[in-house]
C-alpha cells in the first residue's frame, strides 16, 4: 500500500499487516479486461456499468453489444424482463440514459417508450443526463452524516470547483449526495463510479482526486 497516498483507493479489507494490490483483491489480475460482448451469458447482465471511458454518441446494441444483449436476454423469460440490465448498457456505453437512449432500448425490448422511461427515472443508479468520468457519490444517511459526510461533501466541491450536480471543468468529476451506499460501518463511504472509498475524511479528497485523475492520464 506504500504506493497508494491515502489509506483506502477503493476497496475494503486491506488491513494489519495484509500488503494486496486492488488487483489481487478485486481479482482482475485473473479475470482480465471485461469483454464487450459479455463473456458467459451468466454473467453477461452483472458488469458494473458506471466507467470511466464514456461515448455518448457511441451506438447501442451493435456489434459486440448486440451480442452481449442477446446474451442478456437468454437468461430472462421475457424482454420486459431483461429491461434493468439493458438499461445498465446503455449507461456503461454512453455514461448516461438520455430520452433517446431510453427510447432505443424501448424498442430492442419491444417495450412502450413511456413504461421505459418510468422505470428509468425510478432509479437514481441511471444517470439522466452526463456526467463527468468520475461520478462521485457521497453517502449522506445517517452514520455517514454524524461521521462529518456533509465536509466530505464539501471537500469535493471544493476541490472540484463545482456544485451538487455539475460537472468540472476539465471533465473529470460530478459530484452528487447519496442517500445510502450500505457502508455504515466504514463512514463516510464514497462511491466513485464502481468503485468504494471508505472512512473518507476531508483531508483525503484532493489525494484521492489526484489519484483518480493520474489513473486516467
Amino acid at each position: 500500500m506504500s504506493d497508494i497516498p491515502f489509506k483506502n483507493p477503493g476497496w475494503a479489507g486491506n488491513t494489519g499487516e495484509f500488503e494486496l494490490s486492488e488487483e489481487e483483491v478485486r481479482g482482475a489480475d485473473f479475470v482480465g479486461d471485461r469483454p464487450a460482448d459479455g463473456g458467459h451469458a451468466s454473467g453477461a447482465g452483472t458488469m458494473p456499468y458506471m466507467l470511466a471511458h464514456k461515448e455518448p454518441e457511441a451506438p447501442l446494441f451493435d456489434g459486440a453489444y448486440k451480442d452481449r444483449l442477446e446474451k442478456i436476454l437468454s437468461r430472462y423469460p421475457t424482454k420486459q424482463a431483461a429491461l434493468l440490465p439493458a438499461l445498465g448498457l446503455a449507461q456503461e456505453i454512453r455514461g448516461h440514459v438520455s430520452p433517446a437512449s431510453m427510447d432505443e432500448v424501448a424498442d430492442a425490448l419491444e417495450l412502450s417508450s413511456a413504461y421505459v422511461r418510468g422505470v428509468a427515472t425510478f432509479y437514481t443508479m441511471y444517470n439522466k443526463r452526463p456526467v463527468g468520468r468520475h461520478l462521485v457519490q457521497v453517502c449522506t444517511n445517517i452514520s455517514c452524516n454524524l461521521a462529518g459526510a456533509d465536509e466530505v461533501v464539501d471537500a469535493f466541491l471544493k476541490y472540484t470547483d463545482t456544485e451538487l450536480g455539475e460537472t468540472s471543468e476539465d471533465g473529470n468529476f460530478t459530484v452528487i449526495e447519496a442517500e445510502c451506499l450500505a457502508a455504515c460501518g466504514f463512514p463516510t463511504c464514497v462511491q466513485i463510479n464502481s468503485r468504494y472509498f471508505e472512512n473518507v475524511t476531508p483531508t483525503e479528497v484532493p489525494k484521492i482526486c489526484e489519484h483518480l485523475k493520474a489513473e486516467g492520464e
